[in-house]
């Protein structure tokens, strides 16, 4: 079963990366673009932007897909994986609703919470002599959004009390540490001065965008699959058992 849930979630991560990909293309990649032009624009006179290109811009954006498509195999492999280890233990009986649920909650706490402390930034905006330290610090925020979800799932099933108490300590046990590592962790603002603010969120929003697509478009296609395989399974020991 874990083979067969390992297969799918490649194939329909391949499958949801490709459509992020299209998200990005038609919606981030303009702003891309923008940034780029604005930085050739203020760099010093006779430096020849195009000599540093290790790779053409109708390059990149080509390799946009590869990049989201390859994203969503390793996405798609890890949330299979999980997605076993959850059936019948945590979370909906149902698998789909299940696959939505585990896709809505990685989406938040791999996605959200670590770009609302350090947001995606354009080209031309980022020190690069800072690249490994501000790596190092969204890396520390994925791993905070990690453990509050443990932790959230953990003092859900230990509250005996109806759902709505449930989901209230739920959601405490998680916002405690995010809000504690928003506030304690450094700000990142490397934003030049005069840089277009309508550009940079533009981008920002073309970012979470794609990474929302994804999520939205695997857990849906996951949960899809894996309802109608459950069902055939069903209906296949229906017919075999006896009258």
């Amino acid at each position: 079963m874990v083979r067969t849930l390992l297969v799918r979630g490649l194939l329909l991560g391949l499958l949801a990366g490709l459509i992020a990909g299209g998200f990005a293309f038609a919606f981030g990649e303009p702003q891309v673009d923008s940034a780029i032009a604005l930085e050739a624009a203020h760099e010093a006179p006779g430096h020849d932007h195009g000599e540093e290109e290790l790779v053409s811009r109708p390059g990149q954006k080509a390799g946009l897909f590869l990049a989201t498509g390859l994203y969503g195999l390793a996405v798609g492999g890890v949330f299979a994986l999980v997605y076993a280890g959850l059936r019948g233990r945590v979370g909906p009986r149902s698998e789909g609703a299940l696959a939505l649920a585990v896709a809505g909650t990685a989406f938040v706490a791999v996605i959200l919470v670590p770009f609302v402390k350090y947001p995606a930034n354009p080209p031309a905006v980022g020190d690069p002599e800072t690249i490994n330290s501000r790596t190092v610090l969204y890396l520390v925020m994925i791993l905070v959004g990690l453990a509050a979800t443990v932790i959230a799932v953990a003092t859900a099933r230990r509250v005996t009390a109806g759902p709505w108490a449930r989901w209230v300590a739920a959601v405490v046990a998680f916002l405690v540490p995010v809000i504690a590592a928003w506030t304690l962790l450094p700000t990142v603002n490397e934003v030049p001065e005069g840089f277009p603010a309508t550009l940079l969120w533009q981008f920002r929003l073309a970012s979470l965008g794609t990474q929302l697509v994804f999520w939205t478009a695997f857990g849906v296609l996951f949960g899809w699959v894996s309802d109608r395989a459950a069902h055939r399974a069903a209906a296949r020991v229906t017919v075999a058992s006896p009258s």
